[in-house]
């Protein structure tokens, strides 16, 4: 028998982790040091790519710099459809998850090797194919911990959101730390260690599970799986080949612009299959209708977002001054503002979602009222931007900057991780999961095109997509009624 989520009655009763379900647990564990070793390598990434061979780094132009961290997280994402498919069909997502914190872990170790960027590219490979077998399944499997019905949902999925943001907080103050004292090459090793204790905490903790994503709900035919494993293993070699002839030809922008465009048409498709399936049911068409408009505001939500590795890591690098009482402190450290703002807000936000019940505003007004505070974030670099021109500015800036957009933030992602559970159609729950992070790719594979202009022009940069996302954020919100007479069937 397929088990994709508990009954009501049990999800009520399994209240062993802060009233919530047991295993809640152990998912936020193993997130916390799987988004430990994320954010501990992508703090220092970038700086390891554009800071000078002479002081440790491999001194690539920032322009290109800039580009290889963004489509880096483009890819990471897009990995998320082959890992939902595989779980969907093959695996399962509980196994899923635990063989791609293996290539993580991998890709970290290979990035601690000292071999210049054959090391960066074979490493990014690995935890590209890996973060999208394990984040995705990872937030499916928290889903399946609650029926459709459990009014804990919401709130489940801020504390898990937070446990994310535990481990994104502490990586950066130790990457960044070991980077400047003993070399990037040892922060690097140190995300590695993070991952492999993520992989402990979810062996031990499975068994509190209780079987949610623990087999594909669409599994193919026995007859079928060995040629989908030979797939699988050219398009391995097909990867590998297209990351050797980049290396060797030094065509990098090439690839860059592949991923690029993939990244816009892979979510077009995708949306488009689903829908026509005949395995949607008529009941779930509408809802995957009204998930549209909800992926194009968070694709541009996060392309704002994920350039704080990059674009805003730049900024803190080149023009924020670094020193407290004459102390200079790493630059990573500043990739540690945002998670320690989750965490103390991400409990008032799950408070006050609970407190105001059927008052709350619904999910398309808080995609619109995250997209209203991302741009203004960007609006309030302009500005800094514009004082940077007389000198290097205060941390205050980038404090305030980050204040703005966790607020943002804590509007769309947990809701957002929320409500793809309660609108995927049953035959493509994992993958409809993935469409999530396809936002994040579509919006990172765009900026990887944009970030080029960055450096010719910061203030107009900033101004322009930040009064961009304002832009949209209120037309979100005027459309917000007829988005919710899509979502037939879900609060």
């Amino acid at each position: 028998m397929t088990v994709s989520a508990p009954s009501a009655s049990i999800s009520e009763q399994d209240k062993g982790f802060f009233g919530h379900p047991r295993g809640l647990s152990t998912l936020f564990f193993t997130e916390l040091w799987e988004r430990f070793s994320f954010y501990g390598m992508k703090a220092i990434l970038g700086l390891y790519l554009w800071t000078a061979v002479s002081e440790g780094g491999l001194g690539v132009d920032k322009a290109l710099a800039l580009s290889i961290v963004a489509i880096y997280g483009t890819a990471v994402y897009m990995s998320s459809v082959a890992g939902g498919w595989l779980a969907d069909r093959l695996w399962g997502g509980q196994r899923a998850a635990f063989i791609g914190g293996v290539l993580i872990m991998c890709g970290h170790i290979a990035l601690a090797v000292p071999i210049g960027l054959a090391g960066v590219y074979l490493g990014l490979i690995f935890v590209v194919l890996g973060t999208g077998l394990l984040k995705t399944n990872v937030s499916t499997i928290v889903g399946g911990l609650y029926s459709r019905e459990d009014k804990r949902r919401d709130a489940g999925f801020t504390i898990f959101y937070m446990g994310v943001n535990i481990g994104g907080f502490i990586a950066p103050l130790i990457t960044g730390s070991l980077a400047d004292g003993w070399g990037f090459h040892a922060g690097f090793a140190a995300a590695a260690v993070g991952m492999a204790l993520g992989l402990i905490q979810y062996r031990m903790g499975r068994k509190h599970l209780k079987g949610s994503a623990a087999v594909p709900p669409n599994p193919l035919h026995p007859a079928e799986k060995g040629r989908v494993y030979g797939i699988i293993g050219v398009i391995a070699v097909a990867v590998a080949g297209l990351g050797l002839l980049a290396y060797v030809l030094g065509d990098v922008d090439g690839v860059i612009l592949l991923i690029s465009v993939m990244s816009i048409v892979l979510p077009i498709g995708y949306f488009t299959v689903m829908y026509r399936s005949k395995k949607t049911l008529p009941e779930e068409k509408p809802r995957v209708l009204a998930y549209i408009p909800l992926f194009v505001a968070a694709a541009m939500f996060w392309l704002i977002f994920e350039q704080s590795a990059s674009v805003i890591a730049e900024f803190a690098d080149s023009h924020v001054d670094n020193h407290v009482f004459g102390w200079e402190f790493p630059v990573a450290w500043f990739q540690s503002i945002n998670p320690i703002m989750i965490i103390v807000l991400a409990p008032v936000f799950a408070f006050l979602w609970l407190k105001l019940g059927t008052r709350a505003p619904s999910t398309p007004r808080k995609f619109a009222g995250s997209l209203v505070l991302v741009g203004l974030s960007f609006v309030l670099m302009y500005f800094a931007s514009n004082s940077a021109a007389d000198g290097k500015v205060t941390p205050l800036w980038l404090v305030v900057m980050f204040l703005i957009m966790t607020a943002g933030e804590l509007m769309l992602s947990p809701v957002g991780l929320s409500a793809t559970t309660k609108l995927a159609p049953k035959a493509f729950a994992s993958q409809t999961m993935s469409l999530w992070f396809l936002a994040v790719s579509a919006g990172t594979g765009v900026a990887a095109q944009l970030v080029k202009f960055y450096t010719t022009s910061p203030s107009a940069y900033f101004f322009t997509l930040g009064g961009a996302a304002v832009v949209l954020g209120l037309a979100l919100a005027v459309a917000a009624p007829s988005i919710n007479k899509l979502m037939v069937g879900v609060e």
